[in-house]
């Protein structure tokens, strides 16, 4: 796998910007020395410690060390968060070629860019991201976009960072709300489900811990042979569903609670309150 030179920052240490910086260090895309992060508490930034991550409690200096700064605090910190770079920050040409780097929920492009405009308004360089917490395990899914000034190698060397991470995607940026709530969201989604299922096989007198796992193991499972065979799910699920089985009578059950409705209903309601994250 290739590797990058560059020195990675995180502004902001928390689980997010652990799953990203871990995992890049994991794969071997950077080493941890290529790694500064800083935090309010630098207590609270062991891990990053115990990785071989550099920490510190000063955003600036994140900020004036490292060629790719993720930008991860939360998104209505993003305003005090830049006054404060902007108090402190040296302009020099280095500011030009800093890629900046948003996980912020709802955030858009031209909000970013106002907020750094103190590198440069019209040097700077922004790439808004959306990644799921399944990061952490090297299965996520992240979609990505750049403003104007991002070059075709600028969104490479981010592609190979995410796409390390699982799957990654270039969308429009008008796209992102809309995976926000499919992506971003679907793994709280997923873990409702599959602790549903557990419940389930509970009930049926299955034990706690056996059920927990054999309800991952099938979701896992029916995800990768979706992916595997391209396939469409409504196929798979037929292939399941023997006529007069067990299958097709708890397909049934699932109709009538109206899972699918509500499934599509969660992930309209996520996309809309992404965009309304990003008005406030």
């Amino acid at each position: 796998m290739a590797k990058l030179d560059e020195k990675i920052g995180f502004i902001g240490g928390g689980n997010m910007a652990f799953a990203i910086g871990s995992g890049l260090v994991r794969c071997g895309i950077v080493k941890a020395s290529q790694v500064q992060v800083s935090g309010p508490h630098i207590e609270n930034l062991q891990r990053w410690r115990d990785l071989g991550a550099v920490t510190c409690d000063d955003n600036c200096m994140v900020l004036e060390h490292t060629d790719i700064v993720f930008i991860c605090v939360k998104p209505h910190m993003l305003t005090p968060c830049a006054e404060q770079l902007k108090y402190k920050h040296v302009p020099s040409a280095k500011d030009a070629s800093k890629l900046v780097v948003s996980v912020l929920t709802g955030t858009s492009l031209q909000t970013l860019q106002e907020a750094f405009s103190f590198m440069g308004s019209s040097e700077l360089k922004v790439i808004r991201t959306m990644p799921n917490t399944s990061v952490q395990v090297g299965e996520g899914c992240t979609v990505y976009t750049g403003n104007a000034r991002v070059s075709h190698h600028d969104l490479e060397k981010i592609h190979l960072m995410l796409n390390a991470l699982g799957l990654a995607q270039q969308v429009p940026e008008s796209m992102i709300d809309a995976v926000t709530g499919v992506a971003g969201c679907g793994p709280a989604f997923v873990y409702t489900i599959i602790e549903a299922l557990a419940d389930g096989g509970v009930k049926q007198g299955v034990p706690r811990q056996m059920a927990l796992q054999f309800a991952a193991q099938t979701l896992l499972g029916a995800a990768k042979t979706v992916l595997l065979t391209g396939k469409h799910p409504a196929v798979l699920r037929d292939e399941v569903c023997s006529p007069g089985g067990a299958t097709i009578v708890g397909v049934h059950e699932l109709e009538k609670g109206n899972l699918r409705s509500t499934l599509i209903n969660a992930v309209e309601k996520s996309s809309q309150r992404s965009a309304e994250l990003g008005k406030k």
